[in-house]
């Protein structure tokens, strides 16, 4: 089962309680469904639970029941259709739209008076044209509808629950999105989804870890490398220097620099220093390693 499927498996266990809830979160189904005209409504859904959660609904919602149920025992896309006329005029008067004439699809925001009816609202529309991506792949939410004003006044309801959406098209349809995990994870919290919720959130505390301990990593062999790279030139440095002068041309300090050098090629200044004897602090070894750089004998010497 996909994170979006399991997502609304768990809003679906919220049990349908206030017939005012009830409408409202039938009222987002429908603008958000297959099909809502004045012929007929059409709902089509592949998750069971949300199947499941339809008939109770619309008969808590409207005391009726679906012309057209899925056979039982179906599987896969399961088809809700009521085309009586007496039923479609019942749920049109519902939410004060005028049956017989042109559906203009659009939110009646007089039906959503109270907050938990918006909350049932927008559970509505997430059930029924809502989806989300696994949160260990990336955080997107978005909510389709095929009306133009219907998506602008979801957007408005969303504000009103603070929360800040963005609106796009997509084969001509309209989409309300989010794209952050913890606007997601409150999206689930206000939908009575707080497992799902919390999904979220430990996929990205998860997430953050293992990007800084790949940070962490990725800065360790940087240094390795910049470590490695700099006792190479040093010992090609030291190996000119024994080749054109002989290490005894060397001055005490800087020879003994020099052995150190060499003894320990892959070793960092804090180690060489540690390793030194006499001791040698980390920056004056750092300093004589420095000097053989532009080391030329002394010619009285």
């Amino acid at each position: 089962m996909s994170f979006s499927s399991e997502a609304k498996a768990e809003i679906c266990r919220n049990a349908i309680s206030k017939k005012c809830c009830a409408v409202s979160e039938c009222y987002g189904v429908l603008l958000f469904c297959n099909s809502f005209s004045g012929s007929g409504i059409r709902i089509i859904t592949a998750n069971p639970d949300f199947a499941a959660r339809l008939v109770p609904l619309f008969r808590r919602a409207f005391g009726l029941g679906f012309d057209v149920l899925p056979a039982a025992g179906s599987s896969g896309k399961k088809s809700f259709i009521i085309n009586d006329p007496k039923k479609l005029e019942k749920i049109f008067n519902t939410y004060g739209y005028t049956f017989g004439a042109t559906l203009s699809h659009h939110v009646n925001l007089s039906v959503m008076e109270d907050d938990c009816c918006k909350v049932s609202f927008i559970r509505g529309a997430f059930l029924a044209g809502g989806s989300v991506t696994d949160p260990e792949k990336r955080y997107h939410l978005e909510l389709t509808t095929s009306h133009y004003s219907v998506s602008r006044e979801t957007l408005a309801i969303l504000s009103d629950m603070g929360f800040s959406a963005k609106e796009a098209s997509r084969s001509g349809n309209r989409l309300i999105y989010f794209k952050q995990a913890d606007t997601i994870a409150d999206f689930f919290t206000a939908l009575g989804a707080s497992s799902a919720a919390l999904s979220i959130m430990t996929a990205k505390v998860d997430k953050e870890m293992r990007n800084e301990i790949t940070r962490k990593v990725n800065c360790d062999t940087a240094n390795a490398d910049k470590v490695v790279a700099t006792a190479r030139a040093q010992i090609d440095t030291i190996h000119e220097i024994v080749g054109k002068y002989g290490l005894d041309s060397l001055p005490e300090p800087l020879k003994d620099a020099a052995l150190l050098r060499i003894a320990n090629p892959e070793a960092s200044l804090a180690d060489l220093s540690v390793l030194s004897y006499p001791k040698v602090s980390k920056s004056t070894l750092a300093y004589r390693l420095k000097r053989l750089e532009n080391f030329r004998p002394d010619p009285e010497e």
